[in-house]
């Protein structure tokens, strides 16, 4: 047992849950990446974990929709973007396709700030909203927490780097999700 396993195990479940939540809303995947590490060492148990980034994650979206409605309060606002051609169009294609473009919008580094904002200040359904949120997030955070929890299995790792792994993997994530993201707009560009 390392140092930081010895120290994190001092923490109760409960603390560590809300820390893995409190986490997830400044970098989501820092905080499934370091749960499943937590989970891998015995630190946290894998459901609570899971329940953890879940949650997280799943809040921090639902309190970017809430930030949209609340920004409709504002009239010179309302009156701006609703008279840009530009979002007249977002907004056409966020109602038409609400699931499909909600989960993608998960999976855009970028994106998922101004989208689901801009879904709460549209009053896109929040049914669909939810839906397609819930779905996207039990997905990535399922992906990411299995593969790198299998990693901290492997007893070379587990002994030697387990913690260490945290940096290399957020770093892998932001690459993978740079160039999908790159990749994506392209197509986009595209289609258009």
């Amino acid at each position: 047992m390392n140092d930081i396993t010895a120290t994190l195990l001092t923490f109760s479940p409960v603390t560590l849950f809300f820390a893995v939540i409190l986490l997830s809303y400044l970098l989501e995947d820092l905080a499934i990446v370091t749960a499943s590490v937590a989970a891998s060492q015995g630190v946290m148990s894998v459901p609570v974990a899971l329940a953890a980034i879940f949650v997280g994650i799943a809040t921090g979206d639902i309190g970017l929709y809430a930030l949209g409605l609340w920004a409709r309060r504002w009239r010179k606002l309302r009156g701006f973007l609703l008279t840009k051609p530009s979002v007249r169009m977002i907004r056409r294609k966020l109602r038409a396709h609400a699931f499909g473009n909600l989960f993608l919008i998960r999976f855009v580094p970028g994106l998922r700030f101004v989208g689901f904002c801009l879904s709460g200040f549209f009053r896109v359904g929040l049914k669909p909203f939810l839906s397609a949120v819930l779905v996207a997030t039990a997905l990535w955070t399922a992906l990411v927490f299995a593969l790198v929890y299998q990693l901290g299995e492997i007893e070379w790792i587990n002994n030697h780097l387990s913690w260490g792994l945290i940096p290399v993997v957020v770093l892998l994530l932001i690459a993978v999700n740079r160039v999908a993201g790159s990749k994506l707009k392209e197509k986009a560009v595209c289609t258009d």
